[in-house]
């Protein structure tokens, strides 16, 4: 809930804290897929931050969306966030997010605490305690408090998109998708689909989504590639993270792949841009 009386702004986030600014902000400061999302409804972050698991140097494109990531600062990534240069960028919010537990990601919790201390910070829960249509709305909501107009040209571009995809993904013989993470020569972590808010949305639009065998791991089972090729699966959904390894040919050649990024900014576009590609994939699949 957002609340902008000309005076102040304010925004519950989803660690239920209610947080207040002076005035609506304009300089807000994100995490990168976040920011990306918040770009989409026409909200230009003044810079962008990464998890521990990306270069801290460098943002991830796969994470950017269509971000323009020239003249965004970036202030690095987990332990090497540059906390100083963020907070000297005069930023007015801070947009975070959790994977549940309100516990912010992407930032050490000691740096978490003092930067909270410096700006307000938004945390928005992106795990899979969440649909990914309640991820989306969430964001659409702090977005349309800051000022974004509805938009709804790209709701109506998901909700065809979805419809295509439903009708791809349906069928006599729906083609079974795997969606991965390449670790190494030797090992690949397999996605547990409903462990996944964007892998479960594709689950109730009726792709024929491959679940690993039970065993250690939420959000993945780690095996060979020897036992994920005898998934025997009809289209892979590879991770494209900077963090994952080239998927290169370890199942084999001639397997139809489609890169997929488990953090795909959460706004209407990229959605519908996913959802489209992923029909289009199913329908080459097909009978």
């Amino acid at each position: 809930m957002a609340h902008d009386t000309g005076r102040y702004w304010e925004f519950t986030d989803d660690r239920d804290h209610l947080v207040r600014a002076a005035a609506r902000p304009t300089r807000p400061v994100a995490y990168l897929p976040t920011g990306a999302a918040l770009y989409d409804h026409g909200i230009r972050p003044a810079g962008v931050f990464g998890s521990a698991h990306d270069d801290p140097a460098v943002p991830d494109p796969a994470k950017a969306g269509g971000l323009p990531l020239d003249g965004i600062g970036y202030f690095g990534a987990g332990s090497a966030l540059d906390l100083d240069a963020l907070i000297a960028a005069g930023p007015d919010l801070v947009v975070a997010v959790s994977y549940g537990g309100g516990q912010v990601y992407g930032i050490d919790p000691e740096a978490a605490k003092h930067l909270e201390e410096q700006v307000p910070v938004v945390v928005l829960d992106v795990g899979h305690g969440r649909s990914l249509a309640g991820i989306r709305e969430r964001l659409t909501a702090l977005a349309q408090s800051l000022g974004a107009p509805a938009q709804p040209e790209a709701d109506a571009e998901l909700a065809s998109a979805e419809r295509r995809l439903t009708a791809a993904a349906s069928g006599h013989v729906r083609p079974r998708v795997l969606a991965l993470s390449p670790a190494g020569p030797d090992s690949v972590h397999l996605a547990r689909p409903y462990a996944w808010p964007d892998l479960a949305a594709l689950a109730g639009l009726g792709v024929g989504l491959v679940d690993p065998p039970p065993g250690q791991g939420a959000n993945w089972s780690t095996t060979t590639w020897a036992e994920a090729a005898a998934l025997e699966p009809d289209l892979v959904l590879a991770d494209v993270r900077s963090n994952a390894v080239p998927l290169g040919d370890a199942l084999g050649t001639g397997l139809r792949t489609l890169p997929w990024n488990p953090e795909l900014p959460p706004s209407a576009r990229q959605h519908a841009r996913f959802a489209t590609a992923l029909a289009e994939a199913l329908e080459d699949a097909g009978p």
